[in-house]
C-alpha cells in the first residue's frame, strides 16, 4: 500500500464537542455502511498513527549467515 492512501482528507472534518458526536447509533451505522476494505484501511491508519509508523521508512532488518557443510 502506498503511503498517499493514507493522507488526512481534511474536506471531510467536522468541528464539535465530544458530546455532539458521541452518539453509538450513528458510529454503528456509519461503520455497517463501510465495506470490509474500508474498515481494514481506517484500522490501519489509527494503528500507524498510534504507533508513529511509516512503512515506507520502515524496514524489517533481516541477518543471514552462510556457511559450508
Amino acid at each position: 500500500m502506498k503511503k498517499s492512501e493514507y493522507k488526512l482528507d481534511k474536506t471531510h472534518i467536522e468541528i464539535g464537542t465530544a458530546s455532539d458526536f458521541d452518539d453509538e447509533v450513528t458510529d454503528i451505522l456509519y461503520w455497517q455502511s463501510k465495506t470490509p476494505l474500508e474498515r481494514l484501511q481506517a484500522l490501519e491508519f489509527l494503528r500507524q498513527a498510534m504507533y508513529n509508523y511509516d512503512p515506507v521508512s520502515e524496514r524489517v532488518q533481516r541477518v543471514f549467515e552462510t556457511f559450508k557443510r
